[in-house]
């Protein structure tokens, strides 16, 4: 294995695409977010990932990671289905490849978290661990016995479509009652605005939690769904640990308490796993991304590798 090398990092998320330079000691030089083109233009959003991350690439970078939400053919560098971002059968590490002339991976985002999480956070030797993701639609990577499990076709993980509620809400998948048409930060908001109130993210809607009444009830009604997904989970699986990332988790105790509390109500015959918000935070993502670029270039991602996250260093530009 090769030493260490500069490579750049970018999760393309639903709301936001993120981007990052790591230097070889795992700082993050330069950071950039912009906002992810509406679903219905898949060729921006493409041309916005590219636009990330040629703008970070400069000589001395010799590899890119990406990460996005969906179906990834990883092997291939492709998405399949990405129903948040209006992607299908899109070659986006291509793309890339073509733009920055250099070796290009792209992992799904909670995998990349995962990834991140086992290196660099509250993952470190855990056998069985389940990382969940708090974004505008919600997922998870699964550890069991040590192993990342994939499933039969590559999706395992697909946490947010655990059905919570029988004929409920309708989800963007198609089916009624899945986790993420009550608990991801998309829902959230979307389902708050039904009130006739006015919020742009999630994080509008925890500041109002002890002002407004309307806005306890939408979070109330999210975290009892994330706990009885993780219940599901819990059962199927015997979780040692559960680790919350994503931009949600800004909310702190006002998530965990209440998600710890539904879980515990669902598993009355036996304890409940530890729940747990990521020290990487909204950047798990990113990190991941960026290891696997690291490993592209022929180097070990060590431990210490990118740990600091891009909240960590500069102001970010946005473009």
């Amino acid at each position: 294995m090769t030493r260490p090398a500069h490579v750049v990092a970018v999760d393309l998320g639903g709301t936001t695409i993120k981007a990052a330079r790591y230097n070889p000691h795992g700082t993050a030089e330069e950071i950039l977010r912009l906002p992810t083109p509406s679903p219905n233009r898949p060729d921006a959003v493409v041309a916005a990932v590219v636009q990330a991350a040629t703008a970070l690439v400069r000589p001395g970078v010799r590899a890119v990671g990406l990460c996005a939400p969906g179906l990834i053919d990883t092997d291939a560098g492709i998405i399949r289905f990405a129903a948040n971002l209006g992607l299908r059968n899109t070659p986006l590490a291509a793309a890339v490849a073509d733009a920055v002339r250099l070796p290009v991976t792209l992992e799904h985002d909670v995998r990349a978290a995962c990834l991140a999480e086992r290196q660099l956070g509250l993952g470190a030797g855990v056998s069985n661990l389940l990382v969940v993701v708090l974004g505008t639609g919600l997922a998870a990577a699964i550890v069991s016995d040590g192993r990342l499990i994939h499933g039969a076709t590559g999706i395992a993980g697909e946490f947010g479509h655990i059905p919570v509620h029988p004929d409920g809400e309708l989800c963007a998948c198609g089916q009624r009652g899945c986790a993420e048409a009550y608990a991801a930060a998309g829902a959230l908001v979307r389902r708050y605005r039904r009130t006739g109130n006015t919020a742009d993210t999630a994080a509008d809607i925890t500041a109002r939690l002890d002002t407004e009444a309307a806005a306890a009830r939408i979070w109330a009604e999210a975290t009892d769904a994330l706990g009885r997904a993780l219940v599901t989970s819990t059962v199927l699986l015997d979780h040692e640990r559960i680790v919350l990332a994503g931009g949600m988790t800004a909310a702190g105790d006002r998530l965990t308490g209440p998600v710890r509390r539904s879980l515990q109500q669902g598993l009355a015959w036996r304890t409940a796993p530890a729940v747990e918000i990521s020290p990487l935070g909204a950047d798990a993502g990113l990190l991941g991304a960026a290891l696997h670029a690291l490993t592209a270039t022929g180097a070990a991602p060590a431990r210490e590798a990118c740990r600091n996250s891009p909240a960590q260093a500069q102001t970010p530009r946005t473009a």
